[in-house]
């Protein structure tokens, strides 16, 4: 017996592993963040103070284009993903005829038409989760253009500016976490396509961009330099 009547065990390990390890890694992250050990936890500090910064400004026109560069970033891979889905639902589409160009690609390993489209159908998966986090990033992103619309002005008491930075920059933050996760199951994906070659290269492959996920995340000069520019200050 096997977990998907199409697959056979060694897909299913690997699969299985491919899962584990980014589960893993996921819930790793979320605890070293809440520790403040992250590139996440880095630019959330950064988020609140540039929150409290543009109360103190009467003109917000570059604080809005700063926003507006942000949701474009995010609508891109929103756009990529509905096509990246299309491609892999025109790619089941075309039956027999994918699947045979599919094996005639060097290193691709021998398998049925079902396991082929077993895989396929999986790997879609991924991408429509990958859909829902960075569509759900743009809309909190959609919402911080209303508070900073709402920002209050200049002369405002520092109390105020203080409660409103702190809120306005912890939806910032979350904005940009629902996007870092979305983006972050690219880079599985990546390595479930290597998973056409054979479960074992998958698993490799998912390994890879775990280290590199966490050198970046935790170990980059990036982090060191976003701690340097900003006083330690406590998570949102």
């Amino acid at each position: 017996m096997t977990l998907f009547p199409l697959l056979p065990a060694l897909d299913v390990a690997g699969l299985i592993t491919f899962v584990a390890l980014w589960a893993g890694y996921t819930i790793t992250a979320d605890r070293l963040t809440v520790g403040g050990l992250s590139l996440f936890a880095a630019t959330a500090r950064h988020r609140r103070t540039w929150m409290r910064n543009l109360c103190d400004r009467d003109a917000r026109v570059a604080d809005s284009a700063l926003l507006g560069n942000l949701m474009r970033s995010v609508s891109f891979f929103a756009s990529a993903s509905v096509l990246i889905l299309g491609g892999l639902v025109a790619l089941l589409g075309a039956g027999e005829r994918a699947y045979a160009v599919i094996q005639d690609l060097p290193l691709v390993a021998e398998s049925g038409r079902g396991i082929f489209e077993t895989k396929v159908v999986i790997l879609a998966g991924v991408f429509v989760y990958a859909f829902f986090q960075i569509t759900w990033s743009l809309r909190q992103f959609n919402y911080c253009c209303v508070l900073l619309g709402a920002a209050p002005m200049p002369e405002a008491e520092a109390t105020v500016k203080d409660t409103y930075a702190q809120h306005a920059g912890r939806l910032n933050a979350l904005a940009a976490h629902s996007f870092n996760r979305g983006l972050r199951a690219y880079y599985f994906a990546l390595a479930m396509m290597t998973w056409f070659i054979h479960a074992g290269v998958m698993v490799v492959a998912t390994l890879v961009v775990v280290a590199v996920l966490y050198r970046r995340e935790f170990r980059s000069k990036t982090l060191r330099a976003l701690d340097a520019a900003l006083p330690a200050l406590p998570l949102l």
